[in-house]
């Protein structure tokens, strides 16, 4: 393998299954640290805060910080900022989603919450969409605001099987407002080359490690970053029959040297 130097590593999949933690996914990240290479976590999940997976990572025998967590919501606030002019005026936004993008976007004094006429709708998961919700967003988008979705995610695995992501979330508002979203998380090249830009890495030197061909490993397609699959979690190797190959497949990360 490379010598890679920065590692972007997925989170449900990679490292726990819900509350069940993947042992060789734990053992992967002490083996990063331990050889004095950086590991960031990469997840499209924008429900928790940084803190939030901080303490969730901790509970899986994972130890880091929030400096070391990057998420769609963050990238999305970093990418409308270097589209707008914030210092001129606010940027007015229409959020749906729950405390991870709210409280992303209300720690920047540049943004400010605007119902009637925002500049921007951005939409995360949200456990509870409304009716109420569909139709501020697709009338602020039809009267010009621009529509961003912070990750693509149509289907989110959990014990009762298949459950809506995001990416159901904003099919309706651009059937209702007949606009597409821009998306901005995994597998977005967007979220990538923010999050390089933020360590200061060159794609050369970096590898995403994931168990999501959709996501994770089509992120790496798209952005010009080597990929790793590991099949502990969604994406099988009889899935790949046909496909374009991960840089490097194996079915448990204590395959994998460093």
């Amino acid at each position: 393998m490379k010598d890679y130097h920065l590692f972007l590593v997925d989170l449900d999949g990679t490292i726990y299954r819900g509350k069940d933690t993947i042992a060789s996914g734990v053992r992967f990240i002490h083996r990063i640290k331990e050889a004095g290479k950086e590991c960031l976590f990469l997840t499209n999940n924008t429900t928790r805060t940084p803190q939030m997976v901080v303490d969730k990572l901790a509970h899986h025998g994972v130890k880091t910080d929030v400096s070391h967590i990057y998420t769609p919501n963050m990238a999305t606030v970093s990418y409308i900022l270097e589209q707008e002019d914030w210092q001129a005026k606010k940027i007015g936004v229409y959020l749906i989603g729950q405390i991870g993008l709210l409280q992303e976007f209300l720690k920047h004094p540049e943004f400010e919450l605007n119902e009637s006429n925002p500049d921007y709708v951005v939409v995360g998961l949200d456990t509870d969409f409304t009716y109420h919700k569909v139709q501020v967003a697709s009338t602020a988008i039809q009267n010009g605001a621009k529509f961003i979705g912070t990750n693509a995610d149509v289907n989110l695995p959990s014990d009762q099987g298949l459950m809506p992501g995001n990416g159901s979330l904003c099919a309706m508002v651009a059937v209702a407002s007949g606009q597409e979203p821009l998306y901005i998380g995994k597998p977005s090249a967007i979220i990538i080359e923010k999050v390089l830009a933020k360590f200061h890495c060159s794609k050369k030197d970096a590898l995403l490690v994931g168990d999501n061909y959709e996501t994770d490993i089509k992120a790496g397609f798209n952005s010009g970053v080597d990929q790793l699959l590991v099949t502990t979690g969604i994406t099988q190797a009889a899935d790949l029959i046909g496909k374009k190959q991960p840089t490097i497949l194996v079915d448990s990360l204590d395959k994998v040297k460093l």
